[in-house]
């Protein structure tokens, strides 16, 4: 005896499919979520980083002699921390990322990141450093980080109006 003509018929009610199409949807929203907050983490590190250096520059530019050795958590995607002199010529090791930096360039700057772009907070200024010092063997002057981490020396000596940065 056969049974009715019916072979392995599926039925999906709306609701089925209507709860898949939800699952996809908040799958979707939150691989997205996470991207934005991994991209907000870099955000912060470099604010952080700006914010510490700049603190450190104006510690050591207040007082009347110093030369101290401090290390920065860099952002993850930057490779170096460059100081350049942009009403100066590109010079020296680092003059190759001149072009580059020129990029982010708008007003003031004189600290950028590299690779550019890497970060939403590109360049800004560094106020209380004596740039023309800084970049006068090689503009940029770059720190490259190392093991996470951008290690650098600020002087200033008795004579000295502006903080000198080594690297």
């Amino acid at each position: 005896m056969k049974r009715g003509g019916k072979r392995g018929q599926m039925h999906l009610s709306f609701g089925m499919i209507f709860s898949i199409i939800l699952i996809i949807v908040f799958i979707a929203f939150a691989f997205y979520a996470i991207k934005k907050l991994i991209g907000v983490k870099g955000d912060i590190e470099a604010g952080q980083f700006i914010d510490t250096l700049q603190n450190d520059v104006d510690r050591v530019w207040r007082s009347t002699r110093t030369s101290e050795e401090f290390t920065y958590t860099a952002p993850s995607k930057i490779s170096h921390v460059c100081f350049v002199d942009f009403s100066s010529e590109k010079r020296g090791r680092y003059q190759s990322f001149y072009n580059d930096l020129e990029f982010v360039f708008y007003e003031n700057e004189n600290l950028v990141f590299y690779p550019v772009r890497s970060s939403d907070i590109e360049s800004t200024e560094i106020t209380h450093i004596d740039i023309q010092r800084i970049t006068g063997v090689d503009n940029p002057f770059c720190i490259e980080k190392s093991k996470g981490e951008i290690k650098m020396t600020l002087k200033k000596d008795y004579n000295d109006d502006l903080v000198l940065i080594e690297g």
